[in-house]
């Protein structure tokens, strides 16, 4: 088997996660987390459309994590982002990061709106 080194060149993976908190290149974040082109920060969840809107033009999917289990998103928040036309996936967080990261290191233009588990 032949294993390769996955290359993240600028951007910012999430290394790991837990109860309450990610890991992001190597430093740890509390609470919820939005992870973009532009960089890190920290996201208010549903009530904070417009952190999410502000990506509209620089990534070509957004992934939300809904925290420890895959949850319906509200649907305020789902219209509001898609009358803006951009592109969602909503799963749970664990197979948000994994997702993430793995178009990430394919250098996709994506980002990660995720909830702790």
């Amino acid at each position: 088997m032949r294993l390769n080194e996955i290359s993240f060149d600028d951007s910012l993976p999430v290394d790991g996660y837990g109860p309450g908190f990610f890991r992001v290149a190597g430093e740890v974040h509390e609470g919820a987390l939005c992870l973009a082109p532009t960089g890190r920060g920290g996201w208010g969840g549903y009530d904070d459309v417009e952190t999410l809107l502000a990506l509209k033009d620089r990534i070509d999917v957004l992934f939300i994590g809904t925290g420890a289990d895959m949850a319906y998103l509200p649907r305020a928040f789902r219209e509001r982002l898609e009358a803006e036309e951009m592109a969602i996936e909503a799963m749970a967080t664990g197979p948000a990061c994994r997702t993430y990261n793995v178009l990430l290191s394919e250098g996709r233009r994506v980002a990660l709106a995720a909830l702790p588990v």
